[in-house]
Parts: C-alpha cells; structure tokens; sequence
C-alpha cells in the first residue's frame, strides 16, 4: 500500500513543480532570439572585427601611391685616396671623392654629407587603379562572409529554436502519458483491493508509469541541452530560453503563409559567392597591371664640406665640418623589365584558372539553391497532408482510450488491451505533435532557402 502511494505521489509532486516552474518563466519569441544572437555571437563578432582588418588593409593599399624622401647626413673622418677603374656598387663599398694622388697619402680628412632624395613612381600604367580595386574587393568578399555567417547562424538558431519548441511539446506529452499511467495505477489498485483483478496488473501499471517517468527525464535533458546551444551563441541564460508555444498553430492558421518569392539576388550564400568571383576577375586585371612599365621621378639635393682644399691641402679636421658646396639633379626615369612578360603570363594562368573554379562555385550553389527549393516545397506539401489526416488518428486514439479504460474499471478488458490503447494515444499524440513540428519546419525551411525569413517572422507576435 505504501509502495503503490509513493509511486503516485513523488512523481506527480515532482512533475508539478517542474510544469509549474516552466509555466511561470516567461518565453522568449524567435525574433528575440535572432536579434540577440545578431549581436552577441561570437562568430558574429569575430568576423566583424576580420571586416575591419580589410577595411584596414585597402587603406594601406591606398597609400602606395605616396613617394619615398629620405634625409640623409653623415659627418666621417678617414683617407682620401682614389684610383681609375670601374666598379659595381654592392651598398657596402666606400667612396671618397677627389683626385687621384701621385702617391698613397695617409693624412686624415675630415668631411660631411647631407642628401634629401625623393624616390615617386609618379605613373604605372593602372598599376595603382588596380591594387586599390582588388583591395575594395577583398574588402567586399569579407562583408559578404559576414553576411553569409549571419545567415547560417539565422538559419541554426532557427532549427534549434523549433527543435526546443517539439521537445517542449514532446515534454507535455510525456506530462499526460504519466498522468494517465498515474490513473490507470489508481483504478488498477481500487479494483485490486476488491479483488476484481489480479495483482499482477498493478505491476504492469507501475512498470509503465515507471517507463514513463523516465521518457520524460531524458526528453527533459534533451530540452537542456538545446538550450545550452542556444545559450551559447545568444548570450541569453539558458534557463530563460523558453520557446512560445504558439508559433506552431499561428503558423498553421495561416494557409498562404509559404505563397511567397524566393529572393535569390539578394541571397547572403549568392552574394558570397559572387563576390569571391568578382574577387577574382579583379585580381585578374591587377596581374595585367603589375608587370607594366613604370615612370619614376627622381629629384634629389645635397651639400658637402672637406677639409681638403681646392689646392689639394690638408686642412685642420674642423674646416671639414660645414657645407663648401651644394647640388641637385632632377629627372624621369622609365623601368621595364623584359622578363615581366613572361611572369604576367604564367601568374595569370593561375588566377584565370582560380577565376574559373569561383564561377563554378558560384554556379553550384545556385544549382543548389535551386534544388533546395524544390526540396522545400516538397516537404512543404508532405507536412500539410500529414496535418490534414493526423486529427482522425488522434480523435480515434483518444477515442478507444476512454473506452478501454472504462471497460477495464467495469471489468469487461483486461490490462493488455488497456496498455495497447494508452500506448496509441501516446504515439498519436506524438504523431500529431511531429507533424506540426514537421510543418514549422518546412515553412522555415523554404524561407530560409528562398531567403524570406522576414515575411514568416512578421506572421510570429
């Protein structure tokens, strides 16, 4: 006796307070959801900040056009000896200006050398026009990552939000399904005690209660778990991310709610893609470009003192302290390098062959797209037909419930068949609460292929 009350009432005192808690939390709509999650994903933010850097990245390319000026000065203390011949200039080899001795001359000289030169690659034949576009580009292809990152995360934050709603739904059934074990275990046990039925009846009832106690532990851990997920990229407590119920049925009573154009100019995953091909046929001119002829100007001043005089005397090393005399030189200079010709050729094989992969990426996912549509309004018309026919199997099942369950009370059905019934209501149930779920689903589905999720959100409160 004391067995039978505790296996009703620790469960059921249990179950309230756990319905009770989830009644009380206030739920959070999919359009709060998707909002938080746009702006605190770190996925999101990570790629926002990868943005900035190629925002940065072009701004740097577009100060390639800016000419080097150097300031150099030097003030030196050595020999000034010279001999005739030619040499290459390694950048290491010292040189000392002056006349060439009679004899080797070991007495120090003191000078000093101050140079301003200016070093502008004034004109490149596009060149510069090129690099700053392949740098917008990039910026662009990163833009439309993020986008295309948003959308995906739209798209899991969506699945997981409908996946929370089933197991909520499942989470009620398995509410009811013990409530009405719970009630089968009650009038198994009156009728025990009067000796209508056997004993053994009350086993099977407490086995079934038990069984059914235990789908909702696990379904409710299940719940948990997708509420971590959701928590993760959301930012939002995990126990406060309670789906409203309603989405399903205000879905459902909307009948032209998946009559909608797909968008496909404007879709993230097509503009990203795009992108990365347009990416690449700029990429293309700048290899054009790189190789071409460039116009340098040249322009550079500079002063000089010795404490070697016009004589050829070795003054005092303080008279070599000081600018004697001054020059400068301007002029323009053409660089081409024969070679080039063949590096353009082969770099831009390479990048027409990437250029290609891009438009075949691109045109994959437009085929993709395509088939996924198609896919969409398949499941689509599944889900509706299914609804259609899932009231009858519910009725029917609720139905031969009650019944067998009254004919068990009077003793005219034994607990088999009671089982059996319980056991079809309980998948009836969970049939129906699949197809509306399989109807969500697909709705969301199409409008996230076709892009049109803002057409089924504005249907949500």
């Amino acid at each position: 006796m004391l067995s039978i009350k505790k296996c009703l009432c620790v469960p059921l005192l249990l179950l309230t307070v756990a319905m009770a808690h989830a009644q009380q939390s206030s739920f959070i709509t999919l359009k709060e959801l998707l909002n938080s999650v746009d702006q605190k994903a770190p996925a999101l933010l990570t790629d926002s900040a990868a943005i900035l850097i190629r925002r940065a990245q072009a701004a740097e390319t577009r100060s390639n056009w800016l000419p080097n000026l150097n300031l150099n000065y030097q003030a030196d203390i050595g020999t000034s000896n010279n001999t005739i011949g030619p040499y290459f200039g390694f950048g290491i080899v010292p040189s000392s200006t002056s006349g060439v001795h009679n004899t080797n001359v070991t007495t120090a000289a003191s000078t000093n050398l101050g140079i301003a030169a200016l070093d502008w690659e004034i004109y490149n034949f596009g060149k510069y026009s090129a690099e700053n576009k392949a740098a917008n580009s990039d910026v662009s292809v990163e833009q439309n990552q993020f986008a295309r990152s948003k959308y995906d995360l739209q798209a899991y934050t969506i699945s997981n939000y409908l996946q929370l709603l089933r197991l909520q739904n499942l989470l009620d059934i398995q509410f009811r399904n013990i409530q009405r074990s719970q009630e089968v275990l009650r009038s198994i046990h009156s009728l025990a005690v009067s000796g209508i039925k056997a004993g053994v009846d009350t086993s099977i009832a407490g086995a079934e209660l038990s069984k059914a106690r235990l789908n909702y532990i696990e379904v409710n851990n299940q719940f948990n778990q997708v509420q971590l997920q959701l928590s993760a990229i959301s930012g939002i407590p995990y126990r406060s991310i309670v789906p409203d119920t309603t989405v399903e049925m205000t879905l459902i009573k909307q009948p032209a709610a998946y009559l909608f154009p797909p968008d496909t100019v404007n879709h993230p995953v097509i503009n990203f893609y795009r992108s990365v091909y347009q990416n690449s046929l700029q990429r293309e001119e700048l290899v054009k470009k790189l190789y071409n002829p460039k116009i340098m100007l040249e322009a550079a001043t500079w002063g000089r003192g010795s404490s070697i005089d016009v004589n050829d005397h070795y003054n005092s090393l303080s008279t070599g302290y000081g600018f004697q005399r001054s020059d400068y030189v301007v002029g323009l200079g053409i660089s081409y390098n024969l070679f080039d010709l063949r590096r353009r050729q082969l770099k831009l094989r390479t990048q027409k062959a990437t250029t290609d992969y891009d438009v075949k990426k691109l045109q994959e996912q437009q085929q993709l797209l395509l088939i996924n549509a198609s896919q969409a309004d398949v499941e689509m018309q599944t889900a509706l037909s299914r609804l259609k026919e899932i009231p009858n199997q519910l009725n029917a099942a609720n139905a031969s419930y009650r019944q067998q369950l009254s004919l068990y009370k009077n003793g005219l059905s034994n607990i088999v068949d009671l089982d059996a019934a319980l056991n079809i209501l309980y998948r009836a149930e969970t049939d129906y609460m699949q197809a509306k779920y399989a109807y969500a689903d697909a709705l969301f589905q199409k409008a996230i292929t076709e892009n049109q999720v803002p057409v089924i959100l504005n249907l949500l409160k």
